[in-house]
């Protein structure tokens, strides 16, 4: 079976879930390149949870965890199946226990009505653990790469620059140190530096300050870190920041 690749979306405002524009056209076209998988597993910033589950449920809630959007939003629908079998592997493979009180929440399916808009595809969903620290989120990373050569696409989402706070929708670009991290953070990447990604804040101090507030969206990064091999090409996508604050750069390996 054909190793699939492992992916970090950096996917922004819940508006390009039913939005056509540049990032979701490209979101689109790297559906169309991949290897089709056999099941989706899914690390969003948006299961920010005090412990590592996975669901099991066989037709997973899609969960509209977004308040203030245009009724069209909520009316979207992803009714993608859900991956038990998946489930159970991740179970065998890294420390974590069932939880189906989530469900697939926006940070998922917002990216995967473009990447695979069918929905035809099994997906379930792990929680990132707001009480490990950086090297135990890259360490489940490593323990779940052997998932790739089972046809499985471990998919991270979130946003490498993410600062609420500092969120300016009337600008179109971004604030002079969202570029710097952003650029710092592809840079270690290449250089397949992921220990010092690990921790940012050693690289690229006052950056790391003002685009990691919070770690939520960008811990999904680590686990993809931990998921890729070393001799995996690197592909970065979408490289652009918006809103002042926000970086929506992604990564494919192999």
């Amino acid at each position: 079976m054909q190793r699939m690749p492992v992916l970090f979306v950096g996917h922004g405002s819940p508006m390009n879930a039913i939005e056509q524009n540049p990032l979701t056209r490209k979101w689109r076209e790297i559906g169309q390149h991949l290897p089709r998988p056999r099941a989706i597993l899914a690390i969003s910033a948006h299961w920010f949870a005090p412990g590592t589950w996975v669901n099991d449920e066989v037709q997973p809630r899609q969960i509209y965890d977004m308040y203030g959007f245009p009724r069209e939003l909520y009316e979207l629908k992803y009714p993608a199946q859900g991956a038990p079998e998946l489930a159970a592997r991740v179970q065998s493979q890294a420390p974590c226990t069932v939880d189906n009180n989530w469900g697939i929440d926006h940070g998922t399916w917002s990216v995967l009505v473009h990447v695979f808009p069918d929905a035809d595809i099994p997906v379930c969903q792990l929680s990132i653990d707001r009480t490990a620290t950086p090297e135990q989120h890259n360490k489940i990373g490593r323990q779940l790469a052997a998932l790739r050569d089972e046809g499985v696409l471990i998919l991270g989402s979130g946003n490498i620059v993410h600062n609420l706070r500092r969120v300016d929708f009337n600008s179109e670009g971004g604030e002079p140190w969202a570029y710097t991290f952003d650029q710092a953070v592809g840079d270690k990447i290449r250089q397949h530096d992921h220990a010092a990604l690990l921790h940012p804040e050693t690289f690229s101090p006052e950056a790391a300050r003002l685009a990691i507030p919070t770690p939520d969206h960008y811990w999904p990064l680590l686990y993809v870190l931990g998921a890729a091999r070393p001799d995996d090409t690197i592909e970065s996508f979408n490289e652009i920041c918006q809103y002042g604050s926000l970086s929506m750069t992604g990564y494919r390996f192999g």
